[in-house]
């Protein structure tokens, strides 16, 4: 997609591509060092990491991919989009540039995807990892607006035809109210029916019930999230209407030796809320 230059101009990076299965995975790959993996939700893109990209690139190379049907990469609409897929996608990224050794930020689809890699990949592999409003556990909180979303009669028209997933969020998921030229840089990618199929889809692939398509695969990550030895750090937007409390307490509880910190006025959106704080803990975190 040609990015206009009003994106350009909050998006200045050059991405890269690989060919996955003849569709193109795109990311971003920018300055050198110590490696950070950003891995984005649904329905961002890897725009969402543009400050901590900017703020974060002088000390270390940063690698935020798009999902496949998201942000600049392919929107195939025959494309296995599970969970399974994605982190497999991640897997591969990964091992094409020769990454052994990472660290991480995760947000969203981005604990499931980011954390599945690092079970599948080799857990001494991650040095240190951010945990933004995400989880990567089975749970049955779910706002019922996305819980309604999630109707496979209704839910897809919702999204994809009616932009009711997308849209919203540029409104629902922060307190402070988004830059008109910022909310057009989210909506960018998911311009058209088809090319919101994978946010469709991201939502078909919650995993409510046990006979759920990637019920096992999350469960699987859970049972291992407490082998991961990683630094962490927690940054949690306390007015988030999905990654809410209950979320916030089950990391805790997870990993009590982690490092956190709890925005009170920040939404889901913690990276938009708390621009200047996030970056200034990120940083910290990472050259401590």
């Amino acid at each position: 997609m040609e990015l206009s230059n009003t994106l350009k101009k909050h998006y200045p990076f050059e991405g890269k591509t690989i060919d996955l299965n003849g569709h193109k995975y795109h990311y971003l790959d920018e300055g050198t060092g110590p490696v950070i993996v950003m891995v984005h939700g649904n329905p961002t893109w890897s725009f969402y990491y543009r400050n901590l990209i900017l703020g974060l690139r002088d000390k270390f190379r940063v690698i935020v991919p798009d999902h496949m049907g998201c942000g600049l990469s392919d929107k195939p609409q025959d494309y296995d989009y599970t969970l399974e897929r994605r982190i497999s996608d991640l897997n591969q990224l990964l091992s094409n540039l020769n990454i052994e050794d990472y660290n991480m930020v995760v947000h969203d689809w981005g604990g499931a995807i980011g954390f599945g890699n690092v079970v599948s990949n080799g857990l001494d592999k991650l040095n240190k990892v951010v945990i933004l409003n995400t989880a990567a556990f089975v749970s049955k909180s779910i706002p019922p607006s996305i819980n309604f979303l999630r109707n496979k009669l209704w839910g897809p028209f919702a999204i994809r035809a009616l932009n009711g997933f997308c849209f919203p969020a540029t409104f629902m998921c922060t307190e402070k109210k988004l830059e008109q030229e910022i909310k057009q840089a989210y909506l960018y990618p998911y311009n058209s029916y088809e090319n919101r199929i994978a946010v469709s889809e991201f939502v078909q692939d919650i995993p409510m019930e046990k006979n759920h398509r990637s019920f096992d695969t999350l469960k699987n990550i859970e049972e291992k999230l407490k082998l991961i030895k990683a630094e962490k750090l927690i940054l949690w937007g306390g007015k988030d209407f999905c990654f809410n409390d209950h979320f916030y307490y089950r990391w805790k509880s997870l990993f009590p030796e982690a490092k956190y910190k709890y925005f009170e006025n920040a939404g889901h959106y913690v990276l938009e809320d708390k621009a200047e704080e996030c970056l200034k803990e990120i940083r910290s975190f990472m050259l401590g």
